[in-house]
C-alpha cells in the first residue's frame, strides 16, 4: 500500500505541477530523488523510538520483512535535502512544496490503509459503533477504534481541500504550511485514540511532533501572510 500510495502520489503531484505552471519534469525528478531518503528517515525514527527491539538485533533495522516507519521522521529529511536539490534544479522552494504536499497526502491515504492491514498504529479497545475487530500493538485482537482509517480519511479530506486551494493562496508555500498544520492538528487528536505501547510513559512522539509542526507552520504563515 505504501508503494501504491507513492506511485499514485507522484502522479497526483505531476498533475498539480502542470496545473500551477511549475516545470513538471523537474518536479518529478526532485520528487523521485527525495522519496528514498524520506523512507530512510521514517524508518530510522521508528527504530530510535523502539530501540529496545533493535539494540541487540541490528540486522532487523533494514529487514524488509520487519515493518515500522514514522512519517514525522521523513519530513525533516525531505525538507532539508530539498534546499540544495531544488536550487540545483532551479525550482522554487515554496512552489515545489505546494505541489509536494499533494503527493504526500495522496500517499498517506494509501499508506494508512496499509497500516490497518498490517496491524500497526492500532486504536484503543472500544465498544463504540465504529469499533471493528483489529489487532493491537501486542497482537491481541479485539474491537478497536480504526484510527488508521480515520487518519486515511483525514488525509483524503486535506487532499481535496489542497487541490481546491492549489494556486489560490497569497504566496508560494502557503498551501504546504496550511495543509501541514491541518494534518498535524488532526493527527494530534487521533493520537488520543491510539493504543499506547508498553514502553510509552511520557508524551507520545506523535503529540510532540504534531505540536512542533503546528507551531512552526502557523508562525511562518503569520509572518508571510500579506496584511
Amino acid at each position: 500500500m505504501l508503494y501504491c500510495g507513492l506511485v499514485v502520489g507522484v502522479a497526483a503531484g505531476n498533475l498539480a505541477a502542470h496545473g500551477t505552471g511549475l516545470d513538471a519534469f523537474r518536479a518529478f525528478v526532485a520528487t523521485l530523488v527525495l522519496i528514498p531518503p524520506s523512507i530512510i528517515g521514517a524508518r530510522l525514527l521508528f527504530v530510535v523510538t523502539h530501540w529496545n527491539l533493535y539494540r541487540n538485533k541490528a540486522r532487523r533495522i533494514w529487514s524488509r520483512q520487519d515493518g515500522g516507519m514514522a512519517m514525522y521522521g521523513g519530513m525533516p529529511v525531505m525538507l532539508l535535502l530539498s534546499l540544495p536539490l531544488l536550487k540545483l534544479l532551479d525550482l522554487g522552494f515554496g512552489a515545489f512544496w505546494d505541489v509536494g504536499v499533494i503527493t504526500i497526502m495522496t500517499a498517506m491515504v494509501f499508506a494508512k490503509i496499509g497500516c490497518l492491514l498490517n496491524g500497526c498504529c492500532a486504536g484503543r479497545a472500544s465498544r463504540t459503533w465504529m469499533a471493528i475487530v483489529l489487532p493491537g500493538v501486542t497482537g491481541v485482537w479485539e474491537k478497536r477504534i480504526p484510527v488508521q482509517m480515520l487518519e486515511s480519511g483525514w488525509a483524503a479530506l486535506l487532499l481535496v481541500a489542497g487541490a481546491l486551494l492549489l494556486g489560490r493562496l497569497p504566496f508560494r508555500g502557503a498551501l504546504f504550511l496550511v495543509v501541514a498544520a491541518a494534518y498535524a492538528a488532526g493527527r494530534m487528536c487521533l493520537e488520543f485514540l491510539r493504543e499506547r505501547e508498553p514502553q510509552d510513559t511520557g508524551m507520545p512522539l506523535g503529540h510532540v511532533a504534531s505540536l512542533l509542526t503546528i507551531i512552526s507552520a502557523l508562525a511562518i504563515l503569520e509572518i508571510r501572510w500579506p496584511r
